[in-house]
């Protein structure tokens, strides 16, 4: 498996490139910034990018999927629930003092219970709210894709509109359900892992 992390932009979002060795299909996630070093780095790797897939629609994790659907046609997915969020991005960004070219609309919906794959490699979709309404996490071949719903050591902040602290505590409890091997990677931070957050993260003691 072919793992990338960029981070990109102001707020150091990760963006994720994930690629099958074999067929050297692949699948970007959240495509935040700075789309000419991601569009470079599948360049670099030689993948041809099948989905574009956005854990939620904040600005810092949307921000280049426009430039991104230019250069490699590939489509975008969101989960139903963060469409507002979505068409919110630009405006949100610029009460942060940042400013985001127009995004095309999803080309598509997620949600619990689906499957997305590049080349031979599968990832269910869980969808997670809390951080955002229509929030999800990606897992499969022993990693966690986790947007902004739980990083290392912490976990992210609910007062966006449509956030939801009761929303957010259940999604913690059930990553932390999965094996304790399985690797996190998470929007924000380095990577950790479901056994180390049991252990460490802040709030584990109130969410658990």
């Amino acid at each position: 498996m072919i793992l990338e992390r960029l981070v990109v932009g102001p707020l150091e979002e990760n963006t994720y490139i994930i690629g099958d060795e074999e067929t050297m299909q692949a699948i970007v996630i959240d495509p935040g910034d700075e789309p000419d070093r991601i569009i470079d780095m599948i360049k670099e790797r030689g993948l041809q990018v099948k989905s574009i897939i956005c854990t939620h629609t904040h600005f810092d994790h949307v921000g280049a999927v426009g430039d991104l659907k230019k250069a490699t046609g590939a489509e975008i997915l969101i989960h139903k629930e963060d469409l507002p969020v979505y068409k919110a991005a630009r405006e949100h960004a610029a009460l942060w003092g940042y400013d985001i070219d127009d995004i095309p609309g999803p080309d598509g919906y997620i949600g619990e219970g689906d499957e997305v794959d590049a080349g031979h490699l599968k990832f269910s979709v869980l969808h997670t709210p809390g951080h955002s309404p229509g929030g999800i996490c990606l897992y499969g071949e022993g990693i966690l894709i986790t947007g902004d719903t739980i990083f290392k050591g912490s976990v992210g902040r609910t007062d966006f509109p449509g956030g939801s602290m009761e929303e957010l505590k259940k999604s913690f409890r059930r990553l932390l359900d999965l094996p304790e091997d399985t690797r996190i990677y998470s929007g924000h931070g380095p990577e950790t892992s479901v056994g180390m957050e049991k252990k460490t993260n802040f709030f584990a003691n109130e969410f658990l």
